[in-house]
């Protein structure tokens, strides 16, 4: 126990240094998020995550979006565990095959007025696994998508660019 002690202290901190909290791009698109949040959904967004079949590492950006640096909560966006309660799906990875009925009936779960954004280029296009016995590609052959953010994985600022934009539009 101690030789790993003694390691730890020899070897330091090897952890990355932290985003930038003061981010000013990322502070302007979260507070005009914000405004449009408030006249449309009065007050916050509910978004109904679904992975189709990705790799996870879109999952792991829109985490970051819930942590404690980017903290999208402020702006008035909640992601949340059923369809029944969502205003917006935000799907990632190519859809496959097992998952081809499971997101059809998320999207009908889903009530009215619902949108559903594409994350990653493998929702968006099908990515390098595109159409196949086991993949059906891209989101859009399964349910309609309103909006598509590019990115392999897209990073938090672009999911949020991506949000504001399914807003204006």
């Amino acid at each position: 126990m101690f030789r790993i002690l003694k390691k730890s202290f020899q070897t330091g901190v090897v952890t990355e240094t932290p985003p930038d909290v003061a981010d000013a791009e990322f502070e302007r698109i979260g507070i005009e998020l914000r405004r449009r949040i408030d006249v449309r959904f009065s007050r916050s967004l509910a978004i109904r995550q679904v992975d189709a079949g990705s790799c996870n590492a879109c999952e792991l950006e829109i985490q970051a979006l819930n942590n404690a640096y980017h903290d999208v909560a402020r702006f008035g966006v909640h992601f949340v565990a059923s369809p029944r309660h969502a205003d917006a799906l935000l799907v990632t990875g190519p859809v496959s095959r097992h998952m081809e009925a499971a997101l059809r009936r998320t999207w009908r779960a889903t009530p009215s007025p619902k949108f559903v954004i594409a994350a990653g280029d493998c929702a968006c296009t099908g990515g390098e696994f595109g159409a196949s016995y086991a993949s059906c590609g891209a989101v859009e052959k399964v349910i309609p998508v309103d909006a598509k953010i590019p990115g392999c994985p897209p990073s938090p600022l672009e999911l949020l660019q991506g949000l504001l934009h399914v807003l204006r539009g």
